[in-house]
């Protein structure tokens, strides 16, 4: 099964108030950009426009990715309060 695949099993349950926050003052230091790289729901792009990564976390896989590549501590990282988040469907 590829990711895309495994996304189609996916569903939310989009809580108001993130569950990651990205500290955007530790984060314009960090050179390598890997959370843009390596998030397979991609929540993380650059823009070149303000020149910053962008996060949106209402896609999180909470899988913890970004948190382990974050080499900066930019981000405050915990799992959505109970019954939200992502649910995974069995095929």
């Amino acid at each position: 099964m590829v990711v895309d695949e495994i996304f189609e099993l996916v569903s939310y349950r989009i809580h108001p108030e993130p569950h990651i926050r990205l500290n955007q003052d530790v984060c314009q230091g960090c050179t390598h950009r890997a959370c843009t790289f390596a998030c397979p729901a991609r929540c993380y792009t650059w823009s070149e426009e303000r020149a910053r990564v962008e996060f949106a976390y209402e896609a999180c896989l909470e899988c913890g990715t970004c948190l382990l590549l974050c080499d900066r501590g930019a981000l405050d990282w915990h799992y959505p309060q109970g019954g939200y988040g992502v649910r995974f469907r069995v095929a």
